[in-house]
């Protein structure tokens, strides 16, 4: 067997702009230049008296997703984000949800394997320097557990396992 070299493009994140009674799942990308999901996993380290070496645990993690992004007027995701910032929204009001869907298994466009998670937004900073585009620092953090499922991409919904 051959393996593909999985490109950023396959992974994909959607997040409700909309209500959770009425989604609207606008991708995440426009004027975004670097995401990836930082896993931070909390672990156990002991070292058991009859042993030498050490054992680790994996305990929980607390997945967060930091953003840079080029603010761009008019795109859903960068005016509901920006909508926090200026409403400094903390506790529920920063609540969300996020589809991050694995473009590069099978399973497209239809039905590509996907994970729904509850998430609270929270901003670093935004502006820049003169002259260029404003930019902003914002990190989606992942709060419980996923819901696994499948991803329409054509419609776009999410359909829970």
């Amino acid at each position: 067997m051959v393996s593909k070299t999985v490109k950023r493009s396959e992974f994909k994140t959607f997040i409700n702009t909309g209500t959770l009674l009425v989604p609207v799942w606008s991708l995440l990308g426009d004027g975004v230049t670097t995401a990836k999901i930082s896993y931070n996993p909390e672990t156990t380290k002991e070292v058991y008296i009859h042993q030498d070496n050490g054992v680790t645990s994996i305990d929980s993690y607390t997945p967060t997703m930091p953003l840079e992004a080029t603010a761009k007027a008019g795109d859903p995701v960068f005016d509901y984000v920006d909508g926090l910032r200026k409403a400094r929204a903390v506790l529920d009001d920063a609540l969300t949800e996020i589809i991050n869907v694995w473009m590069y298994e099978t399973g497209g466009p239809t039905a590509y394997p996907a994970e729904k998670q509850t998430v609270s937004i929270q901003w670093e900073d935004f502006g820049g320097d003169g002259g260029k585009a404003a930019k902003g620092n914002f990190t989606i953090n992942f709060l419980g557990d996923p819901i696994q499922g499948t991803f329409n991409a054509t419609t776009p919904a999410f359909t829970e396992a």
